[in-house]
């Protein structure tokens, strides 16, 4: 959620119990600048919430670096790093006593980063919504594969919506589930209602995966993605895919509800998804649902 995850939603999902996540970008206006959005999202999310949030930083953006600095400044305690080599930064925020938390999507990724000295890795299925690992391995097949090599605890991410998605994820060597889908249809987030109505209105067939030439991505099926499709299958080279795509296509799509010409990431199992709660209410619904499904099985 790179433009979505705001301190708003984090201390919403913080204050409910569970960890909430900024983004650089949350919020941010289209040329704005992502350091100084940073610190005062931070600051804002301190105003809203006693309780621990994290920050969650794209290794391959141009200023990964300097938005790393910027955390460490602010005094953050969790990072999340993803899309990246976790040797760059991850030395440097644990000697900063930070938390670090590497997504990965294979086991040769997760053995890298355990080595790295991150303090688990978020292991992330080819049922996620947006970016995905280019070998787009199932959640359930992953999760057990990578709890057989590293030592280090596993957050399962991609498709997860509900307390049948993490009691199943616990069940497969995690020990804790990361939600991203789920969270754009909350009261607190800031994306736009279009969007918001797209994920509830969608089935089990509606999500497809684009630009398997860049970086697969998953989204709504849309206009737009019927287009990137058509020319991906018209044999486009990268470059002309990436001359499609051209900038910001995702907060068209998210922010400003231009489904025609933005990207609608969507996890896959938007399907479950029949309605916009507060934020606390999807944390109360696992922690209950989580419960009911124990009783059954015990």
């Amino acid at each position: 959620m790179l433009w979505l995850a705001t301190a708003e939603l984090a201390a919403a999902v913080s204050n409910a119990g569970a960890l909430g996540i900024i983004s650089p970008f949350g919020g941010m206006e289209r040329h704005g600048d992502p350091l100084e959005n940073l610190r005062l999202q931070i600051a804002k999310a301190r105003s809203l919430t006693k309780k621990s949030f994290g920050i969650n930083i794209l290794l391959d953006l141009e200023k990964s670096g300097m938005l790393i600095d910027m955390a460490l400044q602010e005094g953050a305690k969790i990072v999340i790093t993803a899309g990246g080599d976790p040797h760059h930064y991850t030395e440097l925020l644990c000697k900063e006593r930070v938390e670090v938390l590497h997504v990965v999507s294979n086991v040769k990724q997760a053995q890298i980063a355990e080595s790295c000295g991150v303090n688990a890795v978020i292991a992330e299925g080819v049922e996620a919504a947006a970016h995905l690992g280019f070998d787009e391995l199932p959640l359930f097949s992953l999760i057990p594969q990578v709890a057989d090599v590293v030592s280090i605890p596993i957050i399962a991410a991609g498709g997860i919506v509900d307390a049948r998605g993490l009691v199943a994820a616990f069940a497969l060597g995690a020990e804790g589930v990361q939600l991203g889908t789920r969270f754009v249809a909350v009261e607190e987030n800031i994306a736009n209602p279009k969007y918001k109505q797209a994920i509830l209105g969608a089935k089990d067939t509606d999500t497809v995966i684009t630009c398997r030439k860049l970086l697969p991505t998953r989204s709504l099926k849309t206009e737009f993605t019927r287009c990137l499709l058509e020319l991906e299958e018209s044999g486009a080279s990268a470059d002309d895919i990436r001359n499609f795509l051209g900038h910001s296509r995702a907060r068209t799509g998210q922010l400003e509800g231009d489904l025609e010409n933005g990207e609608a990431y969507c996890g896959a199992s938007a399907g479950l998804i029949k309605e916009v709660i507060p934020a606390a209410m999807v944390v109360q619904n696992l922690v209950e649902g989580y419960e009911k499904i124990l009783k059954k099985i015990i």
